[in-house]
């Protein structure tokens, strides 16, 4: 069979509209296309390709449980979910875990957790969700609704209810919607989809201290931010914040699709048995290759180098801006950073991502005022510094064009 780009459009529900060049091989931070050119890949898949393409332990992790077993129902247990829990309670605040296939499933078992939480606890008044603007929780229609971005939940018929938003960082807000009647409240610790906008730090200690007086339960959306992707861990882990319950995908499972639900002994117990569940949550190919990844990641070495590597970043990004004027500022954390773009370039960070596109460049927009970057975490430091000859080549042919 003859597969082109044309076939997406014959074939696939056009929900997406992806690029006209077709990814066929992946090697560390390097990706080529069917004709053999080859890109630098500076977007990771959004954040969930932190050691790469084919990074050679994932690939004998799924390799060596391949030989073994691929899928059990939740009927049974299996050795590699076990290690990987162990492994994260081990090394975070949880004590319990709960699998799940992406990151929009864990954040719908954290919401469905905490209502049933509240619900068994303190009774049905206790309803109220809390979320905060330009957030992104997922695509189911709960975790798209709590997220805070009208129109990605808009012409759906109606919406779950009991969901209020108020704007992030403007703890007076939080404060004046908060009540006893709020069950939860979900953050981002650093919010990505909506423009990669990094928290005040009294506004994390506020909403924890808000939540604490209220009854309501604090629930930290690490899909995109965990895993080392900041330079720690979890980022709750530099915002001296712990959260009741916690999501993390993505960056999890190395590119393989895994998410997890964690938090403590005494909330999980409201999940009884038969109260929510997963065909594919847990299955022992997705967390052989996970526990393999966390492996890796959560090393004292790799996350500092994060931390090296952002510097790096950040400092041919504002060489390229003191030459073209383009960027407000450069955002984020660790591998997580986002060009904010001036208001003469406003809307247009879709031109940028094109752009880098012809220049042989992988990277992602967040909204039409920024464009992100979410490599590899481990991204060699000459494909950084190549990837941004490319990216000024990309910056240059878009203020041309102006």
């Amino acid at each position: 069979m003859n597969v082109t780009r044309s076939l997406f459009d014959e074939v696939m529900v056009p929900n997406y509209n992806p690029a006209s060049m077709v990814p066929v091989r992946g090697v560390g931070s390097r990706v080529w296309d069917q004709d053999g050119n080859e890109f630098i890949d500076f977007a990771g898949g959004i954040a969930v390709n932190a050691l790469g393409h084919c990074h050679p332990e994932l690939v004998k992790a799924l390799t060596e449980q391949g030989n073994k077993l691929w899928h059990l129902s939740n009927v049974f247990t299996n050795e590699p979910a076990l290690r990987l829990a162990k492994k994260l309670t081990d090394h975070t605040f949880a004590e319990r875990v709960y699998f799940a296939n992406s990151g929009a499933e864990a954040n719908e078992a954290a919401l469905k957790l905490a209502r049933r939480y509240a619900l068994e606890k303190f009774g049905e008044h206790k309803q109220q969700i809390i979320a905060f603007n330009q957030g992104f929780h997922g695509r189911t229609f709960f975790t798209v609704t709590v997220g805070g971005q009208a129109a990605y939940s808009d012409g759906f018929g109606p919406k779950p209810g009991a969901i209020e938003h108020c704007a992030y960082n403007d703890l007076a807000a939080f404060e004046a919607l908060i009540s006893d009647n709020t069950c939860a409240v979900m953050m981002e610790p650093l919010q990505g989809e909506g423009g990669i906008i990094s928290p005040d730090p009294a506004f994390v200690k506020g909403v924890r201290e808000l939540c604490d007086k209220h009854n309501a339960l604090l629930i930290f959306d690490e899909v995109q931010s965990g895993v080392g992707r900041t330079g720690h861990l979890y980022a709750y882990m530099g915002l001296d914040v712990t959260p009741d319950i916690l999501t993390t995908a993505k960056s999890l499972g190395g590119g393989f699709p895994v998410g997890a639900m964690l938090t403590t002994t005494d909330i999980a117990a409201h999940f009884k048995p038969g109260t929510h569940g997963s065909t594919y949550g847990g299955n022992p190919l997705a967390c052989a290759v996970a526990e393999r990844t966390f492996d890796i990641i959560n090393d004292p070495a790799v996350l500092e180098g994060v931390k090296r590597k952002e510097q790096l970043f950040r400092d041919t990004l504002a060489t390229i801006n003191d030459k073209h004027k383009v960027f407000s500022e450069i955002r984020g954390k660790g591998m997580l950073l986002g060009c904010a773009l001036t208001e003469d370039f406003a809307g247009q960070s879709r031109a940028f991502l094109d752009a880098s596109t012809q220049q042989q460049l992988m990277c992602l927009v967040a909204g039409a005022n920024v464009v992100r970057f979410a490599p590899s975490l481990i991204i060699p430091d000459e494909d950084i510094a190549e990837g941004l000859v490319r990216f000024e080549k990309a910056v240059a042919s878009v203020v041309a064009a102006k």
